[in-house]
């Protein structure tokens, strides 16, 4: 299922007056666009890419309606012959893109557009907001799993999304990143994934006391009774009145698959403690304990190294929010421009006082170099898309700004995958979106090709991206041609 708005007015509007200029100048040449990032969030080493299905439904539907037409024509900034061309307009190009899920690193392409510059030039602006932000949620959550070193991670922060849009595909990419489950059902409806959650509060203060409540929610779903115990007093009522539930379940004759307490307030480390300490002296040791209270990866790394007793964490505000780095610096840059006569994409490149500025030229795609012996990532390499490599042979691979900084990988030591992938070709969609639980196990797979030394959340070790030899050289000719004149 997918999200069937039209969404070509999301854009800037300078994307809007540049076509308009393109088309009055009757230029409209086929261009290579690149959709990269410069710098990891939360000072991680790796991020993940995700978004790639939205931006695909997007470009299936991009197309200006009669009203769309009729809003331009009301700002008076767009000719007549302009607006009628926009009624017919429709994506005629290529996209290549890395799949969800890949693990991606700065500066190299996660989208590449190969289109006449008017349809390049208007699907800017969506591509780069739904990329940036669903990527950022993935590489969110993927932090927070790998502190739970394990134990379920579940996303509960709709309430606290900024939008129903930011709710409903943050949850999405938390699930990409690692999440067990989330507590949006129009998630869990649109993308197959896993539903879950508990009660309130308010369901406990809304009956006479704290056992009554307790024991209705048991009847009613005696296989997912995870009870909120800390309404009133964790360790003097709630843990002791669900230990009296589990007790009258038991002799019921009602086994539950999945039950325990939550937690969601306080000292989160000493009162699972205690209650794990009850609940076992109870007989229940087979009992969850659950907790949430605005919990990130270094508060569930912290309590965990204070021996907290928690299994199953509910995460909200502070992961679909993205809380301490709320947005993804991605950018969406011309890279080269198509010959006309000859059919040659010729090489552009910005230029900054900022060497990280500075793009890489041409039409490219990104190869990434594996350890043979273990399947860790020694590097990624950014070359030419007419480019191959092989295995066999010796690669001397460098830090494209460092240059002396050098590695030699000895043939037969390393393998190679390419991993952009093509997903439009002459307009027409090429590629089949996996299903979200299938790209997070991708994805999984994509974490564990990481050195645990990349993956620590203290100064972690930097996976480095290289350029290829021809690309590098391309790029020397065209700063050197640039200061010649």
């Amino acid at each position: 299922m997918s999200d069937s708005r039209n969404l070509t007015l999301l854009t800037d509007l300078y994307e809007l007056t540049m076509m308009q200029g393109y088309f009055k100048n009757h230029t409209n040449p086929t261009v290579v666009f690149d959709a990269f990032f410069r710098k990891n969030p939360f000072d991680s080493s790796y991020s993940i890419a995700a978004g790639l299905e939205q931006a695909i439904e997007y470009i299936k539907d991009l197309h200006f309606s009669q009203e769309d037409v009729d809003y331009l024509r009301s700002t008076k900034l767009f000719d007549e012959d302009f607006l009628d061309y926009l009624l017919n307009f429709h994506f005629s190009g290529d996209i290549y893109a890395i799949p969800e899920g890949t693990v991606v690193f700065p500066r190299e392409p996660l989208v590449k557009v190969v289109a006449p510059i008017m349809e390049a030039q208007l699907v800017e602006t969506a591509l780069l907001n739904i990329v940036n932000h669903q990527s950022l949620i993935a590489t969110k959550a993927s932090r927070v799993v790998y502190a739970a070193g394990g134990d379920g991670i579940m996303e509960f922060g709709l309430r606290r999304a900024q939008g129903p849009d930011a709710g409903l595909y943050g949850a999405r990419a938390a699930m990409i990143g690692g999440c067990i489950g989330t507590s949006c059902v129009l998630t869990g409806q649109m993308f197959d994934v896993p539903v879950k959650g508990t009660h309130a509060h308010s369901w406990i203060m809304s009956f006479p006391d704290e056992y009554t409540a307790f024991k209705k929610y048991a009847e009613l779903y005696p296989n997912a009774c995870i009870l909120l115990v800390d309404t009133y007093d964790t360790l003097g009522s709630g843990v002791p009145n669900a230990i009296r539930v589990f007790k009258e379940m038991k002799e019921a004759g009602i086994k539950s698959s999945f039950y325990g307490i939550r937690l969601d307030s306080g000292d989160l480390a000493y009162l699972s403690k205690k209650a794990r300490k009850m609940l076992d002296d109870a007989g229940f040791t087979d009992a969850v304990i659950s907790a949430s209270s605005d919990l990130d990866e270094y508060l569930i790394s912290s309590l965990k190294n204070q021996g907290a007793t928690i299994t199953s964490w509910g995460v909200g505000t502070n992961l679909i929010t993205a809380k301490d780095c709320p947005a993804f610096g991605g950018v969406y840059k011309l890279a080269a421009v198509q010959d006309e006569k000859t059919g040659e994409f010729i090489p552009k490149i910005k230029l900054s006082e900022n060497s990280e500025k500075i793009t890489n030229p041409g039409n490219k795609t990104v190869f990434r170099l594996y350890d043979k012996e273990n399947g860790k990532i020694k590097a990624d390499l950014i070359a030419f898309a007419d480019e191959h490599f092989d295995e066999n042979k010796d690669l001397m691979i460098f830090d494209p700004i460092h240059t002396w900084k050098k590695t030699l990988l000895k043939g037969g030591t390393y393998t190679v995958r390419e991993i952009m992938v093509p997903v439009f070709l002459k307009g027409e969609c090429v590629y089949e979106t996996p299903a979200v639980m299938d790209i997070q196990a991708y994805c999984k797979r994509e974490l564990s090709t990481l050195w645990d030394e990349s993956r620590r959340f203290e100064n972690p070790q930097e996976i480095h991206v290289d350029l290829s030899d021809k690309l590098y050289d391309v790029k020397k000719e065209l700063l050197n041609n640039y200061h010649r004149s």
